[in-house]
């Protein structure tokens, strides 16, 4: 038996299921409720876990495909005017 009493309000809709869902498995709704809420603080976890997860992986993918540096941060910007200087350059006349 738990030592700490939470109570809140639900449809009677989910009361009925959580009702129904104990008698199914011939225990208490208090089991029931600590059950799910058990599971979700679990899942929760992991999903807030998953953040860190996908930066290590980010991380991992980073350091096998290198990454693009240039002085010209504006380079896509200008690649238009670049590459028809160059082509001036190239081919002038």
């Amino acid at each position: 038996m738990g030592t700490q009493v939470y109570s809140w309000r639900v449809p009677s809709e989910i009361k009925s299921d959580l009702e129904r869902a104990a008698r199914a498995r011939k225990i208490p709704v208090s089991a029931v409720l600590h059950l799910a809420a058990r599971d979700w603080l679990k899942k929760s976890a992991m999903d807030a876990g998953g953040d860190e997860e996908q930066r290590r992986l980010h991380a991992a993918a980073a350091s096998c495909l290198g990454v693009l540096a240039g002085r010209n941060r504006r380079r896509a910007e200008t690649a238009r005017e670049a590459v028809r200087a160059r082509l001036r350059q190239r081919y002038a006349r």
